[in-house]
């Protein structure tokens, strides 16, 4: 008897062993010290919720899927390094890409030359793809796609000439140039696009610009506070155009710094908790449940990622490299982040869309693209004599 059990016990020992060993390996490399760990905190956790609920569903190929999770201390070579040591010393069979463009380029690059493939779930810079690259596949939505929407509504609602002002900073002269370009395919009159410094604190010289060049729709890149502080200046020198659009105007942040003075401005989003894109609703209600808070963009990044890795391999019936290649390169899916399609010579996003958000009674309401919209638009942008205040209730 003593015998019977010793052997049940070492083949037991051994099954879990296997098991162990038969695991599939997802690499992944993600800033979890250093200046952008915070921000990468959703990402992180988004990951490990697709793995969770991927492994409880049966996992992949079926066999369990073990993420081994790398710290970058937020460098951009440190996350090439490491990604080499999940590839040579690891042996992850699948990579998924890091937190950030500049991470997400230099690692690209140790993909490319491994011949591995890698899911790019938050570099949404245009640098990452360059023409020629096959094994990177880029799910976050693109940087040039921020300006999307903004020369058509502003066709729609004849609220003329463009004034496009950016913060001077290359996330946000990317999405910028990206605009004036839609704009000139929109055959819609826009300025040159201008560029505030990063300290910059007031915009009245910017309004008297505006004003001058006779340009009655304005457009920003930069962040919360940068919008907060142009209404701040719109107010101070009662200007009001037609349509102010600014990236930041959508975050909570820019409401609490100005109050009611963000009522009817509009914001630029990637992603919302309440965006009406496949399995969105789904995502948000099992990430509060894990991790008991809400999702950021980066949340829905790291977990759309696992989505089109999960994806490309089922597509591919193998983790065979060039075939799960060959499966995302023709792959057309839905995730929390929107359509995942990517452009066969680069690997770059091409179908998710940004929303415009407008400020309506305090809440953010999506106004374009008109399939996910909640609300109609209420332009004009009023004049501030024209405003009254929101009463409880309302």
């Amino acid at each position: 008897m003593r015998c019977i059990v010793f052997v049940a016990l070492v083949a037991l020992a051994a099954g879990g062993a296997w098991a162990q060993r038969d695991a599939i390996v997802v690499g992944a490399v993600v800033s979890q010290s250093g200046l952008a760990s915070d921000l990468a905190a959703g990402y992180r956790q988004g990951i490990l919720l697709w793995q969770s609920q991927l492994n409880a569903a049966g996992g992949l190929l079926g066999r369990t899927v073990e993420v081994r999770m790398a710290d970058d201390r937020s460098g951009a070579n440190e996350a090439a390094e490491a990604y080499q040591r999940l590839i040579d010393g690891e042996k992850a069979d699948l990579l998924i890409g890091p937190y950030g463009s500049a991470a997400s380029i230099t690692s690209a690059a140790v993909a490319e030359r491994a011949g591995r493939v890698m899911v790019n779930g938050s570099g949404a810079s245009g640098a990452v793809h360059k023409r020629g690259l096959r094994y990177v596949f880029q799910v976050a939505t693109p940087y040039a796609a921020y300006g999307a929407g903004v020369p058509a509504v502003a066709r729609q609602w004849k609220t003329g000439k463009l004034f496009v002002i950016a913060r001077a900073d290359p996330v946000a002269r990317e999405m910028a140039d990206a605009l004036a370009a839609e704009a000139v395919r929109a055959r819609v009159a826009a300025s040159p696009v201008v560029s505030f410094p990063i300290e910059t604190q007031e915009f009245d010289r910017f309004v008297r610009q505006a004003q001058a060049e006779s340009a009655t729709t304005w457009v920003a890149f930069g962040s919360a506070r940068d919008a907060a502080n142009m209404v701040i200046s719109f107010k101070r020198l009662g200007y009001a155009p037609a349509m102010f659009v600014a990236r930041g105007a959508e975050q909570a942040e820019f409401i609490r710094r100005v109050g009611q003075d963000a009522e009817y401005a509009i914001g630029i989003a990637a992603w919302m908790p309440g965006l009406r894109t496949a399995g969105n609703e789904a995502f948000v209600r099992a990430y509060r449940a894990r991790w008991s808070t809400d999702p950021d963009l980066a949340a829905a990044q790291g977990y759309s990622a696992g989505q089109v890795l999960e994806a490309g391999v089922r597509r591919a019936g193998s983790l065979d490299q060039e075939r799960l290649r060959i499966a995302l390169a023709q792959l057309d899916t839905e995730t929390p982040l929107g359509r995942f399609r990517t452009e066969p010579e680069t690997g770059r996003q091409r179908a998710t869309q940004t929303v415009l958000v407008q400020i309506l009674k305090g809440r953010q309401e999506i106004i374009w693209p008109a399939p996910r919209a909640t609300a109609s638009a209420a332009l004009p942008y009023p004049r501030w004599g024209q405003r009254k205040l929101i009463t409880a209730g309302e």
